[in-house]
């Protein structure tokens, strides 16, 4: 090896990427357990699941080996290229596509399943912290937070009608890059209380919603200081506002979402009031959250032992291997294996925020902090709805779900940072 490339090695943050080996490794151990059965002894047999997933471990070495290789500003060069490139694989799809569990959100390569919204994150990500470390950009200007938000935009938009409002809600995660670079918090606000008003109008009405904000509005003007000038003018104008956003939700939810998306909901949310019709939706839309939540359950505090899971060989979650990985470490490993788990993702992602914190370069801070937002989501989301408390969107567990594009794109969205922070270090900085 050459004095050039074992100063790469020498550099690189070997905490974290002992972190990603163990997560890929055990990852790997539970799609083998999720997918074995009688008969199939050989490991290494690639026609199988865990097969396939050995062989993209094995692309993801060479992927790594090619992002550690190339110039260190090789990402923030051609971000916009990339970006534009995944767009246009986006695009594609809908007329390319390949349409699986009724999604239309790969391209059939034949030996392989390419799903771009993989690539198309990595690629925001990239194209996010160019915008915002150009010196002409400051985020503090309208011009430029509509700008910063429509790179965020428009791959979602893409997205959604594949139809994969997972990937889509994975994009949005971005704002947090925004919020770190000081864009005006009231953005947040806005956005929390969206979300408050949303969900609380699926549960209670409109009519609640008139009532609490008015005695909320009501009660600020009583104990405020008398000194104390309050514009009423706006304050009408956000409660109009709001009892209209209000109003709207029920056409959104009754004529947007779809049955399976309103099924969804009226689970999570149990805004289905007979019990009988509560029954028939968690064993029907809610059967895959439902199975998860039992199996989990079933693990106990140490597991019933690898290759041991009852619910996990007689296939009672659709697709464990996927998105519901997370129900085969329950089962088998148990609480403490759980865990464990939980625990090696959350020091991933503080190791993450010191390396993001620790970069000179704000093109290298803004990517770090981008890795640090989609992997949270997944993370966060994907376990939330294996374990019944968030609704389930379909998004997998970094590092830990079968696939090749998912494992090669959050290979390539940390590796891509890890090479960053290195060159930081070679710089002297």
């Amino acid at each position: 090896m050459s004095a050039t490339g074992k100063g790469v090695l020498k550099r690189l943050d070997w905490a974290s990427i002992f972190i990603f080996m163990l997560l890929v490794g055990i990852g790997w151990l539970n799609i083998y357990s999720s997918t074995y059965s009688q008969g199939q002894e050989d490991m290494f047999d690639f026609s199988t699941v865990y097969g396939k997933q050995l062989i993209f471990i094995g692309l993801n070495i060479v992927l790594i080996i090619i992002i550690l290789a190339l110039e260190s500003n090789f990402f923030e060069r051609f971000s916009s290229v990339i970006y534009v490139i995944s767009l246009m694989l986006l695009l594609g799809l809908f007329a390319f596509g390949t349409t699986i569990a009724g999604a239309t959100s790969w391209y059939n390569l034949g030996f392989f399943n390419l799903q771009p919204s993989e690539l198309a994150k990595v690629a925001t990500a990239l194209a996010l912290a160019k915008y915002l470390s150009d010196i002409q950009t400051d985020i503090k200007r309208n011009k430029d937070q509509l700008f910063a938000f429509l790179i965020l935009l428009i791959p979602a938009f893409l997205v959604i009608p594949q139809p994969d409002p997972g990937s889509a809600l994975v994009f949005f995660s971005l704002v947090f890059v925004l919020f770190r670079e000081g864009i005006p918090i009231y953005y947040l606000g806005i956005s929390i209380s969206a979300i408050l008003v949303f969900v609380s109008t699926l549960m209670f009405g409109t009519i609640w919603i008139v009532i609490i904000l008015g005695l909320l509005i009501g009660l600020f003007l009583l104990l405020k200081k008398q000194s104390l000038k309050i514009p009423l003018i706006p304050i009408a104008i956000v409660f109009i506002i709001t009892i209209l956003f209000s109003l709207s939700v029920n056409f959104v939810f009754e004529n947007v979402f779809e049955q399976r998306h309103r099924d969804r909901f009226s689970l999570w949310l149990s805004l289905e009031k007979d019990p009988k019709k509560l029954e028939e939706i968690r064993k029907t839309i809610g059967y895959n959250t439902y199975q998860s939540e039992k199996a989990i359950e079933s693990g106990g505090l140490f597991g019933k032992g690898f290759l041991e899971g009852t619910r996990t060989k007689g296939d009672f979650v659709p697709e464990q291997h996927t998105d519901y990985i997370f129900t085969t470490v329950g089962e088998e490993w148990g609480f403490m294996g759980t865990t464990a788990v939980i625990v090696l993702f959350t020091l991933l992602l503080l190791r993450l925020v010191y390396m993001a914190e620790r970069q000179k370069n704000a093109f290298n801070r803004m990517y770090g902090y981008g890795v640090i937002s989609i992997l949270f989501v997944h993370y966060f989301i994907n376990i939330g709805m294996v374990i019944g408390v968030l609704p389930t969107i379909g998004i997998p567990l970094p590092f830990f779900s079968y696939g090749g594009s998912g494992l090669l794109g959050f290979t390539a969205l940390l590796f891509i940072f890890i090479k960053m922070d290195a060159n930081r270090l070679k710089e002297g900085f």
